[in-house]
């Protein structure tokens, strides 16, 4: 959506940044009556913080459970606020961003599974408070570190992030001047979204990673409006 940015409080005259804050009410006195100072911008991002220490301290009392949905509304909460146009400016897609999505994949697994397993499924839990830390402080884990077992929400995870960040793109492209023709790129990150989520995102995590850098790639190009296309081409054509 389209938003003037600058909002200056009706009531106590204070101003402040919508795009800071991602809040309508007046920080200084809390009232909801301003006015945008600004121009329109397209802006489809709010701050969020995913914070796991909840999901991390269940997890190590034994609780899964506790941790699968902990993690759960922690990472939805954060996917759902967060977007990739700022005041008007495409932004990259984060590795918070992917581990969010893969968390919402593993915390489904841990509210279902066992130590020995329910209809096959096992959770590897070091893996999982590697993930939850690393996610925490803006990382994810290599895809080396990824055991089989984790491998589906791992893939599935990447499924989602790139299937968002394609959707923020076009969203993007249609909002701008943009002339740039990347539709048959969006189309073929699309269809290995689409293939990712079929084999229910048991790919290679390696494989994962240069769909990312694709993606990433693609846009670095539409937001720094320069350069040429050779590495997301690069990216794609080493994908299986």
């Amino acid at each position: 959506m389209e938003v003037r940015g600058i909002r200056e409080c009706k009531d106590c005259g204070t101003q402040w940044s919508y795009y800071e804050t991602g809040s309508p009410a007046c920080p200084a006195c809390g009232s909801l009556y301003s006015v945008g100072i600004s121009d329109r911008a397209l802006h489809t991002d709010r701050p969020a913080d995913l914070d796991l220490t909840a999901a991390i301290d269940a997890l190590a009392d034994g609780d899964d459970r506790a941790a699968g949905d902990a993690a759960a509304e922690t990472a939805r909460t954060y996917v759902h606020r967060r977007g990739f146009i700022n005041a008007g400016e495409l932004q990259p897609l984060s590795a918070t961003y992917i581990a969010a999505h893969e968390i919402r994949h593993v915390a489904a697994l841990l509210d279902r599974a066992t130590p020995t397993g329910i209809d096959g499924e096992t959770v590897d839990r070091e893996y999982v408070t590697a993930l939850f830390e690393a996610a925490s402080e803006g990382r994810r884990p290599p895809a080396s570190a990824v055991p089989e077992s984790m491998i589906g929400p791992r893939g599935l995870g990447v499924a989602d992030a790139i299937r968002d960040y394609h959707d923020g793109l076009k969203t993007w492209l249609d909002g701008t001047d943009a002339d740039r023709d990347v539709d048959s790129y969006l189309e073929r990150l699309d269809s290995h979204v689409r293939r990712i989520r079929a084999l229910d995102g048991s790919i290679d995590p390696a494989e994962g990673e240069r769909l990312l850098a694709a993606a990433r790639s693609l846009g670095d190009y539409l937001a720094n409006g320069d350069g040429d296309l050779q590495a997301v081409d690069e990216a794609l054509g080493a994908v299986t």
